[in-house]
């Protein structure tokens, strides 16, 4: 039976390289109260024949929270034109698989933008609103989650954020500010340890939040993070339980909250991926049984 309370949700990036339909057999076959899946993993599943009632009917019964994922949420001019129809796309492709909601991300994701110099040395690539003053990069942001927030609205669905620990506004207090801004009722946070911890939050910090302002977590580790630019692929290269995080503290934090919603498993270790994914999503299971449910 799906529980209501503190669900515990399969991620699709614990089996990265895996199709959709293979991720639905494991959250089933393990008896996952969901899956938190992605818009490209759903729309591969379409584009290969497959129709709507098709996908409706293999996840059934499954819980959905929501896919991402909405990228460099803070584009402006003709690129935030662009945002705002791969938004309307999400939206589509969650209502067809009757997901909850999507997640927007902050960026930009390439980390060589802070570099020395990067500006002359990578012309083309995108800076988001890394040269602005804070303030700025706040109304701009949340103005965008706000169209965002509109087109999901229309869809009947949520917004979920998430700030990447190397861009800006990547701290829960910047965050709530953004949201705050945002002035959405569909709109919330998701908590993830590994951008929390390298963007300098606690579980101290975590503790302090607004059950009411958080849509779910990512429960997921790290290696040892020594300050600077995070470099994800690197620090998240490690199986879930065996990085550096006290996983218990984290959890117990958005416990103390009053927090009950669902708990997602979001894993990038490369050897994994290449693992037994089943194995490895049994492993996870267990694990998050341990931490959250006892």
């Amino acid at each position: 039976m799906i529980r209501t309370e503190n669900q515990l949700i399969y991620h699709s990036m614990a089996s990265r390289p895996n199709t959709l339909a293979i991720d639905i057999a494991i959250a089933r076959e393990l008896g996952f109260d969901g899956l938190e899946t992605s818009g490209p993993k759903i729309a591969a599943f379409l584009d290969a024949g497959f129709s709507t009632s098709e996908l409706t009917a293999r996840l059934g019964g499954l819980t959905l929270p929501g896919i991402g994922f909405l990228i460099d949420l803070e584009r402006q001019g003709d690129a935030r034109r662009q945002m705002l129809r791969e938004a309307e796309d999400l939206c589509a492709l969650a209502s067809a698989a009757g997901a909850k909601g999507i997640e927007a991300i902050t960026g930009p994701l390439d980390i060589r933008v802070f570099e020395a110099d990067a500006a002359e040395r990578y012309p083309a690539l995108y800076r988001g609103l890394i040269d602005l003053p804070t303030d700025s990069q706040l109304d701009l942001t949340a103005a965008n989650l706000r169209a965002v927030a509109d087109i999901a609205a229309s869809h009947g669905l949520l917004v979920y954020l998430e700030a990447l620990s190397w861009t800006p506004l990547n701290t829960m207090d910047a965050q709530m500010q953004v949201l705050e801004r945002c002035d959405r009722d569909n709109v919330r946070l998701v908590i993830d340890f590994w951008h929390a911890y390298t963007s300098g939050d606690t579980p101290e910090r975590i503790a302090r939040l607004d059950k009411a302002q958080i849509y779910g977590v990512h429960l997921c580790d790290s290696l040892h993070y020594a300050g600077g630019i995070p470099n994800e692929p690197i620090l998240r290269d490690v199986p879930t339980g065996k990085g550096v995080l006290d996983l218990q503290s984290w959890v117990d934090a958005v416990k103390a909250t009053g927090y009950t919603g669902w708990w997602s498993c979001e894993l990038f270790c490369r050897r994994q991926h290449q693992d037994d994914s089943f194995a490895v999503a049994r492993d996870l299971k267990a694990l998050m049984e341990r931490l959250i449910l006892r």
